[in-house]
């Protein structure tokens, strides 16, 4: 059985090296491989955002939260959806804007330091996020091919496909085989769960296994532990950067708006689908080695849990989203080190060849520094929060205070990143947890960032002076000229 399922996994890789290929003809420029010539229409927009935003963060982190804690798994998955309300409305002026990266964002409402700060941020959360797609993807080589390939293995063969795969054309050959990937999971998805309620003896079976928290809306987390999870999700959804980078290669305003419709759809639907699958399968597979690693569960129960003919599909289709998510999250800091800073301070007069020669190069390096990452990382579900909060804290305040508030200013910012960035990568350290009271340092570090990041943007901004007109212009554009003399 398990050639079948090598099968559905090479004509996989096959299937978008193909798509991948077809596109490289049509990428010449700058803005063709960075944001696919901003001509993505609304349905591409919708399976892109939908491929990039549903990877091994859910399929593994999210899975792995239902199998050990139930529904109440869904407060992780909950906070994209609130992010997604909020981003039907900031979507249109996201593509109004239309730059490149959100680093361009912050040099033009606030100043360099915060375009340089926005650069470090995004790199750490986003190999983090590319790191653990590597981790997804080598479990399941892994699962399939158990004498010959181990998951360290695994994660090598897949963050060798990804990177080469990402460097051939950019967001084009990106965006348009999520279409493929996102119809491919939505329904192999949804097709298995009915077929795993039955082998658990329906719905009255399930219930009947579980204990009673499994099903209840906090579950066996307190509120503090479910906020934990809730936050750094939606904030991370709000202040994307590979989700505006998408906005910006829309076609129109309208596209950009159109296309989140469907991506709440889409979203509410999938991650509600792999949450029921985990919870169901936790009843199936009690024991064993998915037992020790549940983060394997949605790809476990496709290899024994389902049908002959489903099981390879939904196999592909996770191994698909896996590869897609890591496909866009290696994209995005790639553009970031091009656009933010070889364009920008090295070589702003570069050719189109130079500069996707070093596009290139960038995927390169950062898909080995994402490797490295997950070669050493324990936790999907951890490594998951961390990235998201690093993200939520540092970058989420400044992106929003941008379109929304015509006082905060280049200080606030710059203060905010740099302060939200260090609280999150130092929070586990040795030096916190001995100088911290104990009931502090055994919490996950969202709360303690973000209100760091936030007091100081708030503050910093109201000590300070105001932007200058030309910097809240591009966001407002009836602003007032301000009154107050310009930050330093």
């Amino acid at each position: 059985m398990n050639h079948l399922y090598a099968g559905v996994l090479a004509a996989i890789v096959l299937g978008l090296l193909t798509v991948s290929i077809s596109r490289l003809r049509k990428t010449h420029t700058k803005d063709d491989y960075l944001l696919a010539g901003r001509s993505l229409p609304a349905i591409v927009l919708v399976f892109t955002l939908l491929s990039s935003w549903i990877g091994s963060g859910s399929l593994l982190g999210g899975a792995e939260n239902a199998y050990k804690h139930g529904f109440a798994a869904l407060w992780q998955s909950g906070g994209g959806w609130a992010g997604l309300v909020m981003i039907y409305f900031i979507a249109p002026r996201a593509r109004k804007f239309a730059q490149f990266t959100i680093p361009d964002l912050l040099e033009v409402r606030y100043n360099q330091v915060a375009r340089v700060l926005g650069v470090i941020a995004v790199l750490f959360t986003y190999t983090a996020i590319t790191s653990y797609q590597l981790i997804g993807g080598g479990d399941i080589l892994h699962l399939v091919f158990p004498g010959a390939i181990s998951s360290d293995g695994g994660k090598y063969l897949i963050a060798a496909f990804v990177i080469v795969f990402t460097a051939i054309a950019g967001m084009s050959s990106v965006a348009y085989m999520d279409v493929l990937i996102g119809v491919l999971a939505t329904v192999t998805l949804i097709l298995a769960l009915p077929f795993l309620v039955h082998r658990a003896g329906g719905w009255h079976g399930v219930h009947a296994a579980l204990p009673a928290t499994h099903f209840q809306i906090l579950g066996d987390f307190n509120l503090i532990q479910a906020l934990e999870l809730f936050l750094p999700t939606m904030l991370l959804m709000l202040g994307n950067q590979s989700m505006y980078q998408k906005f910006f290669s829309a076609k129109s305003e309208k596209a950009a708006r159109q296309a989140v419709v469907g991506w709440v759809i889409g979203t509410i639907i999938l991650e509600s689908v792999i949450v029921a699958l985990a919870v169901v399968a936790s009843v199936v597979f009690p024991t064993g080695e998915v037992h020790e690693h549940p983060r394997e569960i949605i790809a476990w129960s496709a290899l024994h849990g389902l049908p002959a003919w489903l099981g390879p599909l939904l196999m592909g289709a996770v191994f698909a989203k896996i590869i897609s998510t890591a496909n866009n999250y290696l994209f995005s800091p790639a553009t970031n080190l091009v656009n933010d800073v070889f364009s920008r301070y090295i070589a702003p007069n570069a050719s189109n060849r130079v500069v996707l020669f070093v596009s290139r190069a960038m995927v390169v390096l950062l898909g080995l520094w994402a490797l490295y990452q997950a070669l050493h990382t324990q936790s999907v579900l951890q490594k998951t929060l961390y990235a998201y909060t690093i993200y939520s804290a540092a970058l989420t305040p400044v992106v929003l205070a941008a379109f929304y508030s015509r006082r905060a200013n280049a200080a606030g910012a710059v203060s905010a990143i740099g302060v939200g960035t260090f609280v999150t990568v130092f929070w586990d350290t040795d030096f916190i947890h001995h100088h911290l009271p104990e009931v502090l340092v055994r919490r996950d570090a969202i709360f303690p960032a973000l209100i760091a990041s936030v007091f100081c943007l708030v503050v910093v901004s109201a000590f300070t002076g105001a932007p200058r007109r030309e910097q809240i212009e591009p966001f407002f554009p009836t602003a007032e000229p301000a009154t107050s003399e310009p930050a330093s």
